[in-house]
């Protein structure tokens, strides 16, 4: 994936890289492998991230800053980055922000999840009757603290966001589209590769459990959450059981990442 990643941004490899909203870093990580040469900065608000990102990647410059009001200077950057971040800002302040700390020919990219293919497997999707009230139960408030916390305030269109680039000051706009098929029973994956999908959802439906307890404390028990942690553990468990067996379900994760890349 490297090769198709790179080609598709296209940017100095010795250059300055911002990269907004870097979460754990993850994908400042993976720009520091791809472009060893270059001088990489993550920033996100999140304290805990970034204190994360630190301890694991101590080769990237990690610091808490604010996408709306950077305080770098102006014309600081080869290259800004982000990566489903752009639908939760305010589109002036997040193009207008990488606009003025980008130098003059500097490259931006934003990568946007868009919708792909979700099929999960039997054993995962079966849910128990307490699974489906707790979720019933705190429904409204999840999208209340989804609400509250800033989360897809500002989607856009595949037209509209290389239009929106456009208007706040980029040219010479382009869009690429890149899909991953994650498919744990597809044989060209290795056994490694294919627990590593499956366990990927595994963290993702516990992360599901724990942002469920932070929306409503008030509506949901601390043992409750255990609970629900407890059966989606089972359900993975099974899944890879059923893998080590060799009893296929074809559950597949079809990811599509648009690439926004304007020039400043």
């Amino acid at each position: 994936m490297r090769e198709i990643y790179t080609k598709a941004f296209n940017i100095d490899t010795a250059g300055k890289i911002l990269e907004i909203g870097c979460g754990t870093g993850a994908l400042a990580q993976a720009l520091h492998r791809w472009y060893p040469n270059a001088e990489i900065t993550g920033a996100d608000t999140d304290t805990a991230f970034i204190k994360f990102a630190r301890e694991a990647e101590p080769a990237v410059r990690f610091v808490e800053e604010d996408a709306r009001n950077l305080s770098f200077g102006d014309e600081t950057f080869d290259t800004t980055i982000s990566n489903t971040v752009a639908e939760h800002i305010e589109p002036s302040a997040f193009f207008g922000e990488q606009l003025r700390v980008l130098k003059q020919g500097g490259v931006c990219l934003v990568l946007s999840a868009r919708r792909g293919i979700n099929i999960a497997s039997p054993c995962i999707a079966k849910q128990s009757e307490f699974e489906e009230e707790i979720w019933q139960r705190a429904e409204k408030r999840l999208k209340e603290y989804e609400r509250d916390i800033g989360v897809c305030l500002y989607p856009m269109s595949e037209s509209e966001y290389p239009a929106a680039m456009e208007k706040y000051g980029f040219h010479r706009v382009s869009t690429e589209y890149i899909t991953v098929n994650l498919t744990p029973d597809n044989p060209e994956n290795s056994k490694e590769s294919a627990l590593a999908m499956i366990n990927a959802n595994r963290q993702t439906a516990i992360d599901g459990a724990d942002i469920l307890f932070a929306a409503a404390p008030d509506l949901v028990k601390e043992d409750e959450i255990a609970e629900l942690k407890r059966l989606i553990n089972l359900k993975y468990d099974e899944k890879i059981a059923l893998y080590d067996t060799g009893i296929k379900q074809w559950d597949t994760s079809v990811s599509l990442t648009m690439i926004l890349r304007g020039i400043k």
